[in-house]
């Protein structure tokens, strides 16, 4: 009886030291569960089901793992309080608009062309490929693939990043990039005017004629896909984006909001002025007052084709800056 409970006693404490021997030399079936290796196993054949091919989903996927610091960007995002003041001096500063300048020269006729087909202005097309990556030099140094994936197993929006993942996948299996060379930021979006995935599928436009949509290295895409994207949202050749106005003592603040608009004509009657005090246009067009840092700052009556580079990026300070950016371009 004795003996029969001491051999009991030393097999239950005999037992976890057995299965740890195991897991260590790798025994079928009792390795520990890896739960991004089973979510990897499903994106595989949901990927295959979609129509990737197989060599793209090895060379892909295979030796994936998730990217902490990835997730601990999206997790905690550092957060930069700039009024527009300050966010305008950073972005629409001396060098950026001296450095824009020489290159609507040096890729003038190939702007021209772009214009030509798109019907948007160089100025602009210039101006959103300096807002987002600095004329190219800053289009992040992660891999779109890795940050995809980890963002679609373990991001509070999984379902989009999984469905951009996918498309980059797409992006690949077209041999429009190489899997390593296809790096954008730590939230997929990639090349020279940091198009999400979805974006370079709609927008992308290969204007060079290699063959590929490339959107890192050929300056021709680059200004072509900024151009269709925005065309695609019909932009307005014939009108600029707006101007900065000068607004009366004592303005009503309601009047401020995108969703309001107004002929020229009826805001000079309310006592807006261009920003020198002259009399607005006298032309038939409506526009919205928008007033990023509120009536204390500056002020901007907007068309049409700033509601557009919102669509862009849903941001008054990046449409405007972006705007401003484009007239001192031209010379403004």
């Amino acid at each position: 009886m004795l003996g029969w409970m001491s051999n009991r006693i030393f097999a239950r404490c005999l037992w976890p030291l057995m299965l740890a021997l195991a897991i260590a030399m790798g025994f079928p079936g009792l390795a520990a569960a890896d739960p991004f290796a089973d979510w990897l196993a499903a994106l595989r054949k949901q990927a295959a089901a979609d129509g990737i091919s197989q060599p793209t989903i090895d060379a892909a996927l295979g030796n994936l793992k998730p990217i902490q610091e990835v997730l601990d960007l999206d997790r905690h995002q550092p957060e930069f309080v700039l009024t527009f003041a300050q966010y305008r001096a950073k972005v629409v500063n001396d060098r950026r608009v001296a450095r824009g300048r020489e290159l609507l020269k040096e890729f003038g006729p190939t702007l021209e062309r772009v214009a030509a087909e798109f019907g948007v202005q160089p100025r602009f097309i210039v101006a959103l490929w300096a807002v987002e990556s600095d004329y190219g030099h800053y289009t992040g140094g992660y891999s779109v693939i890795a940050a995809l994936a980890t963002l679609a197993y373990a991001s509070d929006r999984k379902a989009f990043f999984r469905a951009e993942l996918l498309d980059a996948l797409h992006i690949v299996d077209q041999r429009h990039i190489s899997v390593a060379l296809m790096m954008g930021s730590w939230a997929g979006a990639m090349g020279q005017c940091q198009f999400m995935p979805s974006s370079f599928r709609r927008y992308a436009v290969d204007f060079d004629g290699d063959g590929r949509r490339d959107i890192w290295t050929s300056q021709a895409d680059v200004f072509a896909s900024i151009a269709n994207y925005l065309a695609s949202l019909r932009w307005r050749h014939d009108q600029t984006w707006g101007r900065e106005v000068r607004l009366p003592a004592k303005f009503n603040a309601g009047l401020v909001d995108l969703r309001l608009k107004r002929t020229l004509s009826q805001w000079q009657r309310m006592g807006v002025r261009n920003r020198d005090g002259s009399d607005l246009p006298a032309v038939n067009l409506e526009a919205s007052l928008v007033a990023p840092d509120g009536l204390k700052g500056s002020a901007y009556l907007v068309y049409s084709n700033y509601k557009l580079l919102m669509r862009w990026n849903y941001s008054t300070y990046f449409a405007t800056a972006v705007g401003l950016l484009a007239d001192r371009l031209a010379g403004g």
